[in-house]
């Protein structure tokens, strides 16, 4: 079964297309899961000289140095056609705007609980970031304005940004993202190599706190090994669609916004759930249509065949349920009244709300982040924003004695509870300085009682 099935088998619906792979588990394969551990512990041992064999063994890139000086990037900038630049400009532009509204959303604070107890909450970059920028069959550019744009609207100090050589091509299109982003070192390399030298560090390469980005499945279990040493965005896995229409939706533009992901990679889970049987057998008659001379086909039709589904239902409402069983990192609504999925889903990664946007928007254009959760994650967590280059930390301070004597003798009750005399005593002997308690385990006198 799938997924959303083994969630929700309750929900009546026609079977029309089932995927004829399903995720059995949310990890990776033994396989992938040895060869990450085993080049981690090499780069660990042997630093940059581990680095460099695997950038050879898996890239053939061979470099001097890895990182970019400024005027090679400035080189490489002035070979992107200026179209090319301006786009990433203007996509930039948006995802710094959506940044900045997210910052400006999260207030800081300082309250007083008790006369003198002030208490605060204030948000604190993380100092340094890794940020990887796929390669391999598409040069995924947008994904240095989701990770780089976002942690310096953060305000990180030091985003180390890596990316793979494309058949021993360097990426120019992405690396001129990454400069106009704003990171501050931009490495060619590729891979569980970049990932594993940002984390542990080497003798070229700083370690960071905190990974971001998307990649393989090697680079996504890289992070997973990795988590804990560092911080990362979130556990990745193959992109997803899932659209909810109802009969108002057109089935071409249905059948093309499925294909329009699956072409991400052949494991890429790509369903419609709706509530006209109609909309469902022409959507699935143009994707047989539109995959016949599709350039991407090679992806698209394979992520279809063994990961498409489509699922009749019997009332919107029913939709809704089915799709939130998904949790889906996409969720396209192509309904006659888009909106009403605000408040009757809650399990998504982002959503896309009528026929006039698409998730193709939301990755390339938009504004909104889209480095979201996969594999039923979006149960639990949101995607990357710029929240998650911050960490909220609190601070206090007692500046009232009475207040400090009230709360001393009730550390000390409430700790001895527990049976940590040493938290007791702290309390004990604020109480005692600034109060009348009168401390039993202790000959001390305090010269100045207050």
């Amino acid at each position: 079964m799938a997924l959303g099935q083994e969630r929700a088998p309750e929900i009546p619906r026609r079977t029309l297309k089932t995927a004829l792979k399903h995720n059995d588990t949310l990890g990776s394969t033994p396989e992938v899961k040895k060869v990450v551990e085993d080049v981690i512990a090499d780069i660990r041992l042997r630093g940059d000289a581990a680095v460099r064999e695997y950038a050879m063994k898996f890239d053939a890139h061979d470099a001097e140095s890895f990182l970019l000086s400024p005027a090679e990037i400035q080189a490489i900038i002035e070979r992107v056609p200026q179209q090319i630049i301006d786009d990433i400009a203007f996509v930039q532009k948006q995802v710094r705007f959506m940044a900045e509204k997210q910052l400006a959303s999260m207030s800081e604070f300082e309250i007083e609980t008790l006369p003198g107890v002030f208490m605060g909450q204030k948000h604190v970059p993380i100092t340094a970031v890794g940020t990887y920028i796929p390669g391999g069959k598409y040069p995924l550019l947008a994904s240095a304005h989701m990770t780089i744009v976002t942690a310096k609207v953060a305000g990180v100090q030091r985003v180390a940004a890596c990316t793979p050589l494309i058949k021993g091509e360097i990426p120019e299109a992405t690396v001129a993202a990454m400069h106009m982003a704003g990171a501050d070192e931009i490495y060619l390399l590729g891979g569980i190599q970049a990932v594993s030298a940002m984390a542990v560090g080497t003798e070229t390469i700083a370690r960071v706190d905190m990974l971001a980005g998307p990649g393989n499945a090697f680079v996504a279990e890289a992070k997973r090994q990795l988590f804990g040493e560092v911080g990362i965005d979130l556990f990745a896995g193959p992109t997803e669609v899932l659209i909810v229409a109802d009969d108002s939706a057109d089935p071409f533009i249905t059948a093309v916004d499925l294909l329009s992901q699956a072409e991400h990679g052949p494991d890429s889970p790509a369903i419609l759930i709706t509530t006209s049987e109609k909309l469902a057998t022409a959507t699935m008659a143009f994707v047989d249509e539109i995959l016949v001379d599709m350039p991407t086909k090679d992806f698209a039709e394979v992520a279809w065949r063994d990961w498409g589904e489509v699922h009749v239902v019997a009332s919107i409402d029913a939709a809704y349920q089915l799709a939130d069983a998904y949790a889906s990192e996409h969720v396209q609504i192509l309904t006659e009244n888009p909106r009403e999925a605000l408040t009757k889903m809650q399990h998504y990664g982002a959503l896309f709300l009528g026929e006039g946007t698409c998730v193709s928007y939301g990755d390339k254009v938009i504004g909104t982040n889209h480095v979201l959760p996969t594999r039923g994650a979006a149960r639990y967590t949101g995607g990357l924003w710029v929240g998650k280059y911050l960490r909220t930390v609190t601070y206090q301070e007692v500046r009232n004695t009475a207040s400090s004597a009230e709360l001393g003798e009730l550390c000390g009750r409430a700790a001895r509870a527990e049976r940590f005399e040493g938290h007791a005593r702290s309390g004990d002997v604020r109480a005692a300085k600034y109060g009348d308690y009168a401390l039993e385990w202790t000959d001390h006198v305090f010269s100045e009682q207050k």
